[in-house]
């Protein structure tokens, strides 16, 4: 082999060596920078979903002092004033000492000792840490029901499956929400609650018969928005079908096998 042939041969050899090397670099640094764009989202999604988590904690228990406040002015507030103006008229007129005076006024202060205790339980700040987010609504339901003379239905369907705590404070805080605007502003006399379980989903629908909304052409409201965001912080979509005067259908599809990649 002559010389100019062995030269050429090395450089020939040089060039595509210098050609894989470069490409090597260029993918390598291509790498690189997509692996660190995808841990610096990972990280920025870690912590969104840890700053809803920590606001939703906030808001449950902003929503159970809210909810107390308004039961003790509303309900048991308006209960004792009652009794404290029949056992005013007693004691002004010595001939109202009746037997079914007395039996009155006893019912008054039972009634208040009732709702007093339901009220206890909404105030446990560790419900949802204590308890399944399907626990922790059917409290809220039973509550709601007895305070606000509300039909409240509670339907599960399969067996539920277990999921993480942070993920149920998360499902129960838009169980709540989507319940406060229930009562707020449908007007409705009645809700509803379908929790459907397979083995790798569960789907959610909270049902109301009130007066509805043009969810399409109207404003979405922020209650709407917060549901819709945290619904998609766990992996779930968020649908609702409202038409006026017939009532409002919120749905929330959560995959189950995916909640780990969350």
């Amino acid at each position: 082999m002559q010389r100019e042939e062995i030269q050429l041969l090395i450089i020939s050899f040089s060039i595509v060596l210098f050609s894989l090397l470069l490409t090597l670099f260029v993918l390598f640094y291509f790498f690189q920078k997509k692996k660190s764009k995808f841990l610096i989202d990972k990280m920025e999604a870690d912590l969104l979903f840890q700053s809803e988590l920590t606001k939703s904690k906030i808001e449950i228990k902003e929503q159970t002092l809210t909810n107390v406040s308004r039961e003790l002015h509303d309900n048991i507030g308006q209960i004792l004033s009652v009794a404290l103006m029949q056992m005013n008229i007693l004691i002004e007129d010595e001939n109202k000492y009746t037997k079914e005076n007395l039996v009155n006024l006893k019912f008054l202060v039972n009634k208040s000792l009732d709702e007093i205790r339901i009220l206890s339980k909404l105030m446990n700040g560790d419900i949802v840490l204590k308890s399944s987010f399907i626990e922790a609504v059917s409290d809220d339901l039973e509550r709601i029901k007895q305070l606000k003379k509300i039909k409240c239905k509670l339907n599960i369907t399969g067996e539920p499956q277990e999921i993480n705590k942070e993920h149920d404070t998360i499902i129960y805080r838009i169980l709540q929400e989507s319940i406060s605007n229930i009562l707020r502003h449908s007007h409705s006399e009645s809700i509803t609650i379908n929790i459907f379980f397979t083995e790798d989903n569960c789907k959610i629908s909270v049902i109301d018969f009130g007066k509805g909304f043009d969810y399409k052409n109207g404003s979405k409201g922020s209650g709407l928005t917060n549901i819709k965001t945290r619904a998609e912080l766990i992996g779930a979509s968020f649908t609702i079908h409202s038409e006026i005067s017939k009532g409002s259908e919120i749905t929330i599809d959560y995959p189950l096998k995916r909640e780990e990649n969350f």
